[in-house]
């Protein structure tokens, strides 16, 4: 590893020439997008229960018939929004708070390849719900009424390639438009009107051999070959007096100017399966960027920007390996999931990006942070609140959602006005998780 970066306020300092770096909000009011507001699965509602009793939080409701998928739910102006798929067709539900279903829409066909099921959540922006579906169809919807009001598929109009397991990218609204990442012959990333869907602006294509330092043959494939579209979803974040997405093709992280679209950095991030699933995270001046089945395992780049100008460093890196659980980053610390390099939960030491310590016994998952405390809901189904102590996860409660053991259990968990959100494929369930 290299060596460990200076801690100062909740950011990483590269001396005197440091940019100072902050998310970008949705201007929503809730849950509008997955992730949350930031897009750092951060809730900073308090206020909150501190344990639970054995049987968990109490339930207040359970909708069943919503499909097959991992689709988390997205919360705002008083509807719950997500996607689940059914007699070979991909569904939009809007739920009212009680869980009592509205409208439905289709939003194309089912995904029928691996893992079958709706991928992606749903984003809200200005009465509008934008939806991706496991093919590249990019729909538009009055959320009011659930009327499609535009499509278009991403892939056949940028030269893109579906990835094995699917599109799979959580949509981003920025302002007037619509970020997707085609990856294709014509366009890595691009900008579409978000009334219309008309193109905005595009970014040029990624191409193998074109990062700083990369070497071709390690990312899998030949020199000059398109680097498609991965499993990942955007993050828009200021640098300075810039506005920036940092995101994951299949082969690389990279960064695009918001506001022109033009290709800012690149760097390689070679992985067995090209698969970079898990959203980056901002750290101060550094974005985390973790996948499993790498070179070296997660990296911490240190983005820095001198009058228009880019710079990225590799800070460190590490063993944590989260694929699509993501990862929360609070105080010192960042907290996820083991993927392959080991089971369970873990903390990981935000300065030197060594683990300080883990929660074994559970399996890899989904992370929420929440009032001083974690909410893990691992693959095989069982939910856990964890409070992160100095050298120790304490647990707070934990009950099994669902019977039996499973490997599926992937959708991430929302909180929002006091209550908590899991999914289960078919089943919402709404928990009160408001303390006394």
């Amino acid at each position: 590893m290299l060596a460990p970066v200076l801690l100062l306020s909740g950011s990483l300092h590269a001396g005197e020439n440091s940019t100072a770096a902050g998310l970008i909000a949705s201007p929503e009011p809730g849950w509008p997008q997955f992730r949350g507001p930031r897009r750092d699965g951060i809730c900073d509602e308090t206020g909150l229960l501190k344990s639970w009793p054995a049987s968990g939080p109490k339930l207040l409701w359970q909708t069943n018939g919503l499909g097959n998928g991992y689709s988390a739910p997205i919360i705002t102006g008083g509807r719950i929004y997500l996607a689940g798929e059914t007699n070979k067709e991909l569904r939009i539900s809007c739920l009212a708070l009680g869980g009592r279903k509205v409208w439905e829409s289709p939003n194309g066909r089912a995904w029928d390849g691996p893992y079958p099921g709706a991928r992606a959540s749903c984003t809200y922006n200005e009465g509008r719900i934008y939806h991706l579906n496991g093919h590249g169809r990019l729909g538009c919807f009055d959320a009011a009424t659930g009327k499609e009001l535009w499509a278009a598929n991403v892939l056949d109009r940028f030269g893109g390639k579906t990835p094995t397991w699917g599109t799979g990218e959580n949509l981003l609204v920025d302002r007037k438009v619509v970020i997707v990442t085609p990856g294709g012959t014509r366009a890595l990333m691009a900008a579409l009107d978000k009334k219309t869907g008309a193109t905005v602006w595009s970014t040029e294509p990624l191409r193998l051999g074109a990062a700083p330092d990369a070497a071709h043959e390690r990312l899998g494939g030949a020199e000059g070959e398109i680097d498609h579209c991965g499993y990942g979803s955007p993050l828009l974040f200021s640098l300075g007096q810039r506005r920036m997405i940092v995101s994951c093709s299949q082969r690389h992280v990279f960064g695009v100017d918001a506001d022109t679209g033009q290709l800012l950095w690149t760097r390689p991030f070679p992985t067995r399966y090209l698969v970079i699933a898990a959203t980056p995270v901002l750290v101060g001046d550094a974005v985390l960027v973790t996948a499993p089945d790498t070179d070296d395992g997660g990296k911490l780049f240190r983005i820095r920007g001198q009058e228009g100008n880019i710079s990225v460093q590799t800070v460190w890196t590490t063993s944590l390996d989260t694929c699509h659980g993501g990862v929360v980053s609070i105080g010192d610390a960042l907290y996820g999931s083991w993927y392959r390099q080991g089971k369970g939960w873990l903390c990981v030491d935000l300065a030197s990006g060594a683990v300080r310590y883990q929660l074994k016994g559970t399996e890899m998952g989904s992370i929420l942070w929440a009032d001083e405390r974690l909410y893990c809901l691992s693959q095989d189904g069982e939910m856990a609140l964890l409070e992160p102590a100095a050298d120790r996860f304490e647990v707070a409660g934990k009950f099994r959602l669902v019977a039996g053991r499973r490997n599926d259990v992937w959708t991430h968990p929302v909180i929002l006005d006091h209550k908590l959100y899991l999914r289960d494929h078919d089943r919402l369930f709404c928990f009160e998780v408001a303390g006394d």
